[in-house]
C-alpha cells in the first residue's frame, strides 16, 4: 500500500512539536524521528530524508547524530553502497529510558549542592533533598521497571504471535 506523504509529513510535524515543547529539541530531530516511523521504505539516506523534508543535508545530519546518541535510530551501510540508510531502532530506546546511570548522577549532584547549602535553612536545602531522593528512587526502580517492560513486550508478541 503505497504511503500517503502528506499524512506522513503532518505526523512528523506532530511529532517534532511534541519533542520540541519536551526535550527542547531542535524542530528538524522531530521532524525525522517522525518522518522515520512512518515512511516507506523503512530505511531512508540522508538525501531521501532532506528532499522528503524539505531540508538542508547538513540539518538532516546533525539530527541523526542527536538521534543516535538517544539510540533512537540505526544506521547502516549496505555491502556494496555508498551511503547510509536510517531507520528507528525497535528496541534501542530502552537503553536510554531506562539508563539508571542518569538518575545516579543527578542525585550525586543534588547531593553535592546539599554539601554547599549544609548549613542553610531546611527551606533552603528542600529542592536539593527533593532532587536526590527522586532520582535515588528512579535508579532503584529503573533495572526492575526495564524488566517489566520486557515481560510486557514479551507478551505482547505472544499474543499477536497466537493470532496468526
Amino acid at each position: 500500500m503505497p504511503m500517503n506523504n502528506d499524512a506522513a509529513l503532518l505526523y512528523s510535524d506532530h511529532v517534532s512539536r511534541f519533542y520540541t515543547k519536551q526535550y527542547s529539541f531542535p524542530p528538524v530531530v522531530g521532524r525525522v524521528l517522525g518522518y522515520l516511523l512512518v515512511c516507506q521504505p523503512m530505511e531512508q539516506s540522508i538525501n531521501d530524508l532532506a528532499d522528503a523534508l524539505l531540508t538542508s543535508r547538513s540539518a538532516i545530519t546533525s539530527a541523526i547524530k542527536l538521534l543516535e546518541n538517544y539510540h533512537a535510530i540505526s544506521r547502516v551501510r549496505p555491502a556494496g553502497s555508498r551511503v547510509d540508510l536510517i531507520t528507528v531502532a525497535a528496541h534501542g530506546w530502552e537503553q536510554s529510558g531506562f539508563d539508571p546511570t542518569e538518575y545516579q548522577q543527578l542525585a550525586s549532584l543534588a547531593r553535592e549542592g546539599l554539601q554547599i547549602v549544609q548549613h542553610a535553612s531546611a527551606e533552603r536545602r528542600e529542592a536539593l533533598e527533593g532532587v536526590a531522593a527522586l532520582n535515588d528512587f528512579l535508579a532503584a526502580r529503573m533495572p526492575g521497571l526495564l524488566q517489566e517492560w520486557y515481560d510486557y513486550r514479551d507478551s505482547l508478541a505472544a499474543q499477536k504471535h497466537s493470532k496468526h
